[in-house]
């Protein structure tokens, strides 16, 4: 039994007239019939009562219909899920931030990938210090939205956008009621920082050296974003960061203020350069066109 004769059998029920369901099925009458004659013969039943104005299904050709309707549903099915594979459209999408990501555009990046992938589960995953970039190499994330400057060898890497740099002091901070700062405002404030990055990018947040030769004023390390707000929050330091962690970290007790004078937090969408899969490959896209939106 082949599935083309499952088809030919519900064509022939829905037009109720061998003439009618041939020319809906593109072959010869007498083929038709002569197909039908076989599979009746094959299974040894009759399926249809002929007459003069067509052909009426038998009882047992209503049960072998109903059952031959089922199996092509099966295989439309089948057919549905190797063609979302074959473009990509199931698996998993692991996708890596720092912090806040980029901000809004990480959030609907992943819910606009969703709604053209609904076979695809996309799992966040949230990193510090730059870690995010270790976590591409290792294979830990598919594609990542990275916070510049970063080792990114061997990467494929879009700016996809930049972010004016804030500080963050507490609420009762002699700075918190400023509309901006320069960087040499904060020159005697002691900063946190971290020993979990990479020098070049502690330097590159902190600053360092300053416009006029100076160098901050090192002051307590963190392991991660929360402990760092908890030592600002309660006055013990001041600290750098994007403008979009001013809302996704939003508390009563710190302060944002705009820093004038030193260049934006560019953020990448990175992901390995050997990596070639459909599914990086939508992704990336979709940021690209809400990125363009925003621009």
């Amino acid at each position: 039994m082949e599935l083309r004769q499952l088809r030919y059998l519900v064509a022939i029920d829905e037009a109720g007239n061998l003439g009618r369901a041939a020319q809906g099925l593109y072959v010869s009458q007498p083929a038709l019939s002569y197909a039908l004659r076989k599979l009746e013969a094959e299974i040894g039943v009759q399926l249809f009562d002929r007459h003069a104005g067509g052909v009426t299904p038998t009882a047992a050709g209503r049960d072998v219909i109903t059952e031959a309707r089922r199996t092509l549903r099966q295989v439309d099915r089948i057919t549905a899920v190797a063609q979302r594979h074959r473009r990509g459209q199931t698996g998993v999408l692991r996708v890596g931030f720092e912090a806040s990501g980029a901000g809004e555009l990480t959030t609907r990046s992943r819910a606009e990938f969703a709604r053209r992938y609904p076979g695809v589960r996309v799992e966040p995953r949230r990193f510090d210090w730059g870690e995010e970039a270790t976590a591409l190499r290792d294979g830990r994330v598919d594609v990542a939205f990275v916070w510049l400057p970063n080792d990114l060898t061997g990467m494929r890497v879009e700016v996809v956008q930049t972010e004016q740099r804030l500080l963050a002091v507490a609420r009762e901070h002699p700075l918190a009621g400023r509309d901006s700062v320069s960087i040499l405002d904060t020159n005697d404030e002691p900063l946190v920082w971290t020993e979990r990055a990479p020098r070049e990018w502690v330097d590159w947040w902190a600053v360092n050296p300053r416009p006029d030769g100076s160098s901050p004023r090192w002051g307590p390390t963190s392991n991660n974003v929360e402990e760092m707000l908890e030592q600002v929050a309660e006055g013990t330091a001041i600290c750098f960061a994007p403008e979009s962690m001013a809302s996704y970290y939003a508390r009563p007790d710190l302060a944002w203020v705009p820093l004038i004078d030193v260049e934006p937090l560019r953020i990448a969408l990175a992901w390995p350069d050997r990596t070639d899969t459909r599914l990086v490959g939508g992704f990336a896209q979709v940021v690209r066109e809400l990125a363009a939106e925003r621009a």
